[in-house]
């Protein structure tokens, strides 16, 4: 059985309700933005189910007519689902959007939305405190040496995004030099061109470098020192590089 755990009182809600009447042969509809978590909280209440597609019309009919239980995913995908016979099925379907609301009403007895995780800062934590752990254990990372207090998570395509961008966030720590001159190199042949490129790409160093170093040292005379250059050519690269310099 496919896990699924939220803490969110609205997510709660609709799995009550699923609970109520997942022993009836009624049709039901989830519907809600990629990566909420839709299919699978399906799976999780109706882990015999089968799953099929609304990409193919053809596989969701031939479901129809073999089983009694079934969860069509993508399911504002059909495209005829005037077709679609639910009699004596339980059916658990999941879109990404309403679609043909008439049809919807038409086809479920229950319509249920799933709120983004936006919307659910408490489940927000708990994600995000599992995504730190995989990512820890897949980058061979101790958790004592993680700081994630100022990053920003990404939550435009929900726990998706999020954890690609605790991901991305761990991998920093995880670098060392040889990383990321690696990574440079890779970045610089696959976009080097042009007829002014070295000043173009100098900013992928100057600016991180200065940057980093105003905040470890809050001053411009001090950092102009530690990097050996003039403080007014530092204060020209500050603005060359539209860097906020406190």
């Amino acid at each position: 059985m496919k896990n699924f755990i939220s803490k969110s009182e609205k997510v709660q809600h609709i799995i009550k309700s699923f609970n109520l009447t997942k022993t009836l042969f009624v049709s039901s509809i989830i519907i809600g933005e990629k990566y909420t978590g839709k299919k699978t909280l399906a799976k999780y209440l109706f882990p015999d189910a089968v799953v099929v597609s609304g990409v193919n019309q053809e596989e969701v009919t031939l479901a129809l007519e073999s089983y009694d239980e079934i969860i069509i995913v993508d399911f504002e995908k059909l495209t005829n689902t005037s077709l679609l016979d639910f009699n004596n099925k339980r059916i658990i379907a999941i879109a990404n959007y309403m679609g043909n609301a008439s049809a919807i009403d038409e086809l479920f007895a229950f319509i249920y939305i799933m709120p983004p995780l936006r919307e659910r800062p408490e489940d927000i934590a708990y994600l995000k405190t599992l995504f730190i752990e995989e990512s820890c254990e897949t980058l061979m990372l101790q958790k004592e040496e993680i700081h994630l207090e100022n990053v920003s998570l990404d939550l435009s395509m929900n726990s998706k995004s999020l954890k690609k961008s605790i991901f991305l966030a761990l991998s920093k720590f995880a670098m060392n030099h040889t990383d990321i001159q690696e990574i440079l190199y890779h970045y610089l042949l696959e976009h080097l061109d042009g007829n002014d490129a070295y000043s173009q790409y100098l900013e992928l160093y100057e600016k991180p470098l200065i940057e980093a170093g105003l905040t470890k040292y809050g001053s411009q005379l001090q950092l102009s020192k530690i990097l050996g250059i003039n403080r007014n050519t530092l204060r020209k690269k500050i603005h060359e590089h539209n860097i906020n310099s406190f």
